[in-house]
């Protein structure tokens, strides 16, 4: 069986309010696979700051069977879990592709690691797309931690986008 096949492709769960932890452990026991990326928030709180681990995606949860796991239909019924996410009655996949990056981003814990940051100047390597392994200057990051750099390509500076995870 290929991860690409339908029993073993990934698929969405909705836990219940502040219930992240029972969903994750009562899916575990039936031998889902589960993969619950978490990100540390600071908040305030009574007039102090509190940094907590909290769901990168609120709410949601991933997973998938595994040899000897209960069938997709046992987890609306499981504790925590309020539904699988489905369209039109049929659970929906997620691709490998997005939990391998996402997983590429995680530590052991599934904890999301912040991207690092990039300073006008700085000179990087991408890593994915037509200009893999090309090197460039990195010109300014915006708002949206989006890197603009400048590339020497054919004799001339062009000026290409690209995020944090595909340079190094």
């Amino acid at each position: 069986m290929t991860d690409q096949s339908p029993a073993r492709a990934w698929h969405v769960a909705q836990f219940k309010p502040n219930s992240a932890a029972i969903a994750r452990r009562n899916l575990a026991r039936q031998k889902f696979e589960v993969f619950l990326p978490m990100i540390e928030t600071t908040r305030r709180q009574a007039g102090k700051f509190v940094t907590r681990s909290t769901p990168l995606f609120p709410g949601y949860l991933f997973l998938r069977e595994t040899p000897g796991s209960a069938h997709l239909g046992a987890v609306n019924g499981t504790q925590g879990i309020t539904r699988l996410v489905a369209l039109a009655g049929r659970p929906t996949p997620v691709s490998d592709a997005m939990i391998k990056a996402l997983r590429a981003r995680c530590d052991t814990q599934d904890q999301v690691q912040p991207l690092p940051d990039y300073a006008p100047g700085d000179a990087v390597t991408l890593t994915t797309g037509p200009f893999a392994d090309f090197v460039a200057t990195v010109e300014r990051v915006d708002a949206e931690r989006r890197v603009w750099l400048l590339l020497d390509f054919m004799g001339r500076e062009t000026r290409i986008k690209a995020t944090p995870d595909a340079l190094i």
